[in-house]
């Protein structure tokens, strides 16, 4: 009979696997994962990605597949992590950037999502992730930093850019990005004061956008 030590030394052995039997079981849980997901058993599909994550933890394509799936079920605190995780091995991982950011930011944390949709533009020189990083910044009061973010997207903004705004509970209305830019701008330079430059900035959207909605309430506000 194991005495307590021999006990504790021979649950704490993990056999090594050779490759070749590491890439069965990694078929093997690949086939499983892929039929669960056929048959939306969820949870057998998350249980074979962490044992593939748990074998293979240098092959972060698996941990993009778990941070996915958390974040297309809407658990983001479990996607958020998952992403931070990956973005520890490798911080210019696209697809856990942006989960992170997109996470961070429905739980709240916009201060931590903030430097992930900064890097999301640094890395790809798109367009919406600086409209999110001025937006950001405009909620956490960073006005300078906010009105810079705007000033860049009015300047780099494509004539065929389109962004979505809610007008109503169902529906969503696209303006341009440059039109969405400028109203970002008129928001920033109201909650700094400046009515007047607010107002010149709202109608330049309007301007651009003739049915933006939130532009000519914001207008409608500043001439309050």
């Amino acid at each position: 009979m194991l005495n307590a030590q021999e006990a504790a030394d021979s649950t704490a052995v993990v056999p090594k696997l050779d490759q070749e039997t590491i890439d069965a079981l990694n078929a093997s849980d690949l086939a499983i994962y892929q039929l669960a997901l056929r048959y939306n058993d969820l949870e057998i599909a998350k249980s074979k990605l962490y044992e593939l994550i748990t074998r293979n933890p240098n092959n972060l394509q698996y941990a993009e597949l778990l941070t996915r799936m958390y974040f297309d079920l809407g658990q983001s605190s479990s996607a958020a992590l998952v992403a931070i995780d990956i973005l520890d091995s490798n911080d210019k991982n696209l697809v856990a950037l942006e989960i992170a950011a997109y996470s961070l930011e429905t739980l709240g944390a916009l201060d931590r999502a903030l430097p992930h949709f900064e890097s999301l533009h640094l890395l790809t020189g798109e367009n919406f992730p600086l409209y999110k990083t001025g937006f950001l910044q405009y909620s956490l009061k960073r006005y300078p930093e906010a009105l810079n973010s705007a000033n860049m997207l009015i300047k780099n903004a494509k004539p065929d850019e389109k962004i979505g705004f809610p007008k109503s509970a169902t529906e969503t209305q696209e303006v341009s990005m440059k039109a969405a830019a400028l109203n970002l701008k008129g928001m920033i330079y109201m909650e700094q004061g400046s009515k007047e430059e607010a107002k010149v900035a709202f109608q330049e959207a309007i301007q651009l956008d003739a049915e933006f909605d939130t532009a000519k309430e914001n207008l409608k506000n500043a001439n309050q």
